[in-house]
């Protein structure tokens, strides 16, 4: 369906052709019409498949039409949009700015990580729509530097992954300072029951929109695993970067010190990488995202908190470096590739460890991915050698870092057992209290006198 026949208004239609879009994805050919109508929304899609569009140009076209002259006074919010995650706060800003291009209408965006300063200058000058994370947006409610009794639209982004990250509770503090009256809109790749629920307390007889079955992956992908001994993994790594070739990589790990682990081992090898997750600053993340989507960077390491939030043309491979337990991220993490129709690969690493997580994916996917046999000549790591000062020093403690000894009191014993040559014997008379440990030396001689 082309975007012309959806009833949009002509600048949106302009900066749609602007950015190369003429022809609406599903989800947007089935989103668009009930939400021009202001009816509620409950989507599911795949992710990958255009939702920010979706929710985006409705609002943008429902805002021009009831808007009205600001006279250079304060504008309060109209529209509030809430996602999980920083990067896909960002992402969103960008389609409501290249989307609205020709409109008058402004936006901004507000997530945690950073300075709340800039954030709260926008609000004070007004803007239209804010697209946030819940965290931040609580903070500034908290504050009462923000006013969200004119909202008119609410949307929620990735709603599963919010429930994920425990971002629930929060939610529905933010809906009880909302009007009773707005539109509601959904927006999900998986359909759990938690967020049905959700769903259920928030919607009214919402238009229910699924594009494809929830345990769906994005057509176009070509997906393999290599079964790899974990600790073979990086050189597996850098062997497929230079090999295949990987142009644009996206390489997921579990935890954060795996992610810069990674990017070590790629460096070491002379491959251009940067980490992007949780503990990194707000400014760290975006560069790293900049010189990956400007080709300054091949491969770009992140953890999961970045696999919904990266949206970026020309992603050629996403490689699965540490399989996920949870199946259904597994299909998030490949959706970074082959997105808006093009084709890409997704590449796993499999140890031992990791079989049980491989076959739940399967059951998930409902089939059985291709196996890869083809693998370099993998060479063991030597442990480094010791620096002889270090093996002089390790067999004796500095005497200021020994433990001082505990000292005895009287009928009670001690906590550090003494050396074994200065065990009294048991069969040893008991000695006077008063010649205990604390009775030697001079301080005998005072308890002596005290009691004479």
């Amino acid at each position: 369906m082309q975007f012309a026949s959806l009833r949009l208004v002509e600048p949106l239609l302009r900066a749609l052709s602007s950015e190369g879009y003429l022809t609406a994805t599903p989800v947007q050919a089935k989103a668009i019409p009930p939400a021009l109508e202001g009816r509620d929304v409950l989507a599911s899609a795949q992710t990958g498949t255009g939702k920010t569009a979706a929710f985006a140009l409705p609002i943008l076209q429902r805002l021009l039409a009831n808007r009205t002259a600001a006279n250079g006074h304060r504008t309060p919010p109209r529209c509030l949009v809430l996602c999980p995650t920083r990067e896909l706060a960002t992402q969103i800003g960008d389609g409501f700015r290249a989307y609205g291009k020709h409109l008058p209408l402004r936006h901004t965006v507000i997530f945690g990580g950073v300075g709340q300063g800039p954030q709260v200058d926008a609000l004070r000058r007004g803007v239209e729509i804010v697209i946030a994370t819940p965290g931040r947006l609580l903070d500034l409610m908290e504050q009462r530097l923000i006013d969200l009794r004119g909202i008119e639209v609410l949307v929620l982004d990735e709603a599963d992954r919010m429930l994920d990250m425990g971002f629930i509770r929060d939610i529905r503090k933010i809906v009880a300072q909302l009007p009773a009256k707005k539109q509601t809109m959904m927006f999900s790749a998986t359909m759990p029951a938690e967020i049905r629920q959700l769903a259920n307390a928030l919607l009214r007889q919402p238009a229910v929109i699924q594009v494809a079955p929830v345990a769906t992956t994005a057509e176009g992908i070509d997906e393999s695993v290599y079964f790899v001994e974990k600790r073979n993994k990086p050189q597996l790594l850098a062997h497929l970067v230079n090999q295949l070739p990987m142009s644009r990589a996206i390489v997921f790990t579990r935890t954060k010190h795996g992610a810069d682990k990674v990017v070590r081992h790629l460096h070491v090898r002379g491959i251009r990488a940067e980490a992007i997750h949780g503990n990194k600053s707000q400014n760290a993340r975006q560069r790293a995202l900049e010189n990956f989507r400007s080709s300054r960077i091949p491969v770009l390491v992140a953890t999961d908190i970045a696999s919904r939030g990266i949206d970026i043309d020309g992603v050629s491979h996403v490689v699965n470096f540490d399989l996920t337990h949870e199946p259904e991220t597994y299909i998030h993490r490949i959706g970074r590739t082959a997105r808006a129709g093009a084709s890409g690969a997704a590449v796993s690493f499999c140890d031992r460890e990791e079989v049980a997580n491989l076959k739940a994916i399967e059951r998930l996917i409902r089939r059985t991915i291709t196996v890869k046999h083809e693998q370099p000549e993998y060479v063991e790591a030597r442990p480094a050698p010791v620096a002889p000062q270090q093996q002089e020093r390790r067999p004796h403690a500095p005497a200021a870092r020994r433990p001082a000894p505990t000292p005895h009191h009287h009928g009670q014993p001690s906590r550090r057992q003494p050396p074994a040559a200065q065990v009294r014997p048991s069969h040893h008379p008991s000695p006077n209290p008063l010649n205990g440990p604390r009775g030697r030396g001079k301080f005998r001689r005072r308890r002596i006198v005290a009691f004479s």
